[in-house]
């Protein structure tokens, strides 16, 4: 652990600390920030009802189309002058959503990251391979200094560059690899073309977010590269990465650090409370953040929590993987699909691999979801040699047959009928070091 006397801390002692954090940010919030100060009076609220954290059900919920509309700087809590640093992230609207630092805020995101990273196996001294991207995007820099905070060497590679990347980690020796799953999955793909074996491959322990995965990728991912991969979660609204984070010697949820960000879990439709271990969408308010505060910021992450310690003694909340984002569910005739449970399916199909991309249509009235499937290698091959053997009838039944066979498992598990079509190996996008783009929505809606 990087700060045990904080991630052991009894739940009764943190509650506290919660308490007064919340108490502190309301009267903040409501003296500092116009938004809130109308928000809150509309929900009939003054920072004197606020006593602990139990009333954080009082407050109102913040969206993201409210950190859009005070572009750029309406949500700031401190003046400008007080900014150290400045990260952003794409939006829908064409704008991007803009959050500012204060020294007090990059000090908890190295800490928070710093706490994450040893949390994924890191120890003080080991090299680390950050190929996260630098520049707005909170990834490379948050992780980064997370990073020198722990006392590892930094590598920032940032993404892409595939061919650099390979030389650097036989080269340089990094016990600890950080970038998004798919792109890890790009690296394994691309040891295996240059017959270079895990065992080979000098890292250890992989700490891998910025967009949603399984446990298929998990273990696509660690035997490829011959690591242990835990799951780090975080969104540019409340810090960036660091916000949790799995210990990679437990896999049984993600540690969120509560001393800095409240979690909630809220049904999707009603926005009331969950009981732990239900599905929900995460909530978080942002305990300490000086620049930009948050009040129960809608995530739209769907996830669930418990609060009961893991096996490592820690006492801060676990979230599991996250499903989806609320925003990535697509609507097919009604039914509510995610990708993820495309990828459950895919689990029970041994001739799927790990890659795949979604496509979206409309035909006349009805949407159209279909299956673009990477078979495995030994798969293809299969269906190779049956045609150079003169056994093309045989190999399209048995094409065939696969493809009904998918299509059952699919709708056994989302209740729809998915069209699938079956692609050769590096035949479905890779990435190239950022988020990998697994929808593609063609509908004119």
């Amino acid at each position: 652990m990087f700060q045990p006397e904080i991630e052991t801390m009894p739940r009764e002692q943190l509650r506290e600390l919660q308490s007064q954090r919340l108490t502190d940010l309301v009267a903040r919030l409501y003296e500092h920030v116009p938004f809130y100060r109308e928000r809150l009076s509309e929900a009939g609220v003054s920072p004197g009802d606020v006593r602990s954290i139990d009333d954080i059900t009082k407050l109102p919920i913040t969206r993201k189309d409210d950190v859009q509309n005070n572009y750029p700087f309406g949500l700031l809590a401190v003046p400008r002058s007080e900014l150290a640093r400045v990260h952003a992230s794409s939006g829908t609207t064409g704008k991007p959503t803009v959050m500012g630092y204060t020294r007090a805020d990059l000090d908890v995101f190295a800490e928070v990251n710093a706490r994450s990273l040893a949390a994924a196996g890191a120890r003080p001294g080991m090299v680390f391979h950050n190929a996260y991207g630098y520049g707005l995007f909170t990834g490379g820099l948050g992780l980064h200094g997370g990073g020198e905070r722990l006392g590892l060497t930094v590598v920032p590679v940032s993404g892409g560059m595939t061919e650099r990347q390979i030389g650097l980690i036989l080269d340089l020796q990094p016990g600890i690899i950080a970038c998004t799953p798919s792109y890890a999955q790009t690296l394994a793909e691309e040891f295996r073309r240059r017959g270079i074996s895990p065992e080979e491959i000098p890292l250890q322990y992989g700490i891998l977010g910025a967009e949603p995965w399984t446990e298929a990728i998990r273990a696509d991912v660690e035997a490829g590269l011959g690591i242990k991969a835990s799951n780090i979660y975080g969104l540019t609204e409340i810090i960036g990465p660091g916000v949790a984070n799995e210990a990679h010697d437990e896999g049984q949820g993600s540690y969120l650090w509560e001393d800095h960000f409240y979690p909630e879990i809220l049904d999707r439709d009603t926005g009331d409370p969950v009981p732990d271990g239900e599905e929900g969408v995460l909530v978080i308010t942002t305990l300490t953040k000086q620049g930009v505060p948050l009040l129960r910021y809608w995530t739209g992450d769907i996830t669930n929590i418990t609060h009961e310690p893991g096996p490592s003694g820690r006492t801060h909340a676990r979230i599991g993987l996250i499903r989806g984002r609320s925003d990535d569910m697509m609507v097919i005739r009604g039914v509510n699909v995610y990708p993820t449970q495309i990828e459950a399916a895919l689990q029970l199909v041994s001739q799927a691999s790990a890659h795949y991309q979604l496509i979206v249509r409309r035909q006349g009235t009805l949407d159209e979801l279909e299956l673009k499937l990477e078979l495995t290698p030994e798969a293809f091959n299969r269906v190779g040699q049956g045609v150079l053997e003169g056994g093309i009838i045989e190999v399209d039944r048995k094409v065939d047959e696969l493809r009904a066979h998918i299509q059952h498992k699919i709708r056994d598990i989302v209740g729809i009928g998915v069209k699938v079509t079956l692609m050769g190996p590096g035949e479905v996008p890779r990435s190239a070091g950022g988020k990998l783009r697994r929808i593609v929505d063609e509908r004119k809606l």
